[in-house]
């Protein structure tokens, strides 16, 4: 059993730090000095922080729709991104509807208005019920084109960046248990996003990009 395990791991996971696993170990180190110096304002909505994890996103989505391999597969990943980077402009809320300064409704911490508080709610309705409609569209898409058949393959014949893999998972209970931990500290839970977002790069780029994980 114990041998079958050791066979499995070195057939299926790869250990090895590469350039994009440095990356994301520095990004993840950083959360300490940012948690420590940063003004929480640079984690607000449109902050610092978010409009990097925007660049990291946009990143991500050019590197899938430039692979030159498993093109069907990183284009469905570009759809995915997609609902991501959707959700993190919060369905465009944060970019189009800013309380003014003057607003008894405005602070540092709520500087947009929520759905309910437009004058129009109808608008948040709309908007959602567009993006409910587009998720089961990509989740169509990934039946449809037998996406599931290309994951399992990778899956099979490739081997799993460990490290990258790890960070992205450890991130993501962070950035899930942020609120619980810290307060809603802002650069906390923003710090960990952007690790994941990071760490997810990297494993696209490895998969589209580095010989050991073409197939």
């Amino acid at each position: 059993m114990f041998s079958k395990a050791i066979e499995f791991i070195k057939n299926h996971i790869d250990f090895k730090f590469y350039g994009v696993t440095w990356i994301a170990l520095l990004v993840g180190l950083s959360i300490i000095p940012m948690l420590l110096f940063l003004p929480q304002k640079y984690g607000y909505e449109n902050g610092l922080i978010e409009n990097t994890q925007m660049c990291v996103l946009f990143i991500t989505l050019y590197l899938c729709l430039s692979s030159k391999i498993n093109k069907k597969f990183f284009n469905f990943c570009a759809l995915a991104l997609s609902l991501i980077m959707i959700r993190e402009v919060n369905c465009g809320r944060t970019l189009f509807f800013p309380i003014p300064q003057d607003s008894p409704l405005y602070s540092e911490t709520h500087a947009y208005y929520s759905w309910r508080e437009l004058p129009n709610a109808w608008i948040g309705k709309v908007v959602h019920g567009i993006y409910g409609t587009w998720m089961v569209i990509v989740g169509l898409i990934f039946l449809k084109k037998k996406i599931y058949v290309d994951l399992w393959s990778i899956i099979k014949n490739i081997k799993f960046p460990f490290w990258n893999i790890a960070f992205a998972t450890f991130a993501m209970f962070m950035g899930a248990i942020a609120e619980k931990l810290t307060n809603n500290n802002y650069i906390f839970e923003e710090g960990f996003e952007l690790l994941f977002y990071v760490s997810l790069l990297g494993i696209v780029w490895l998969y589209s990009r580095n010989k050991n994980f073409i197939a």
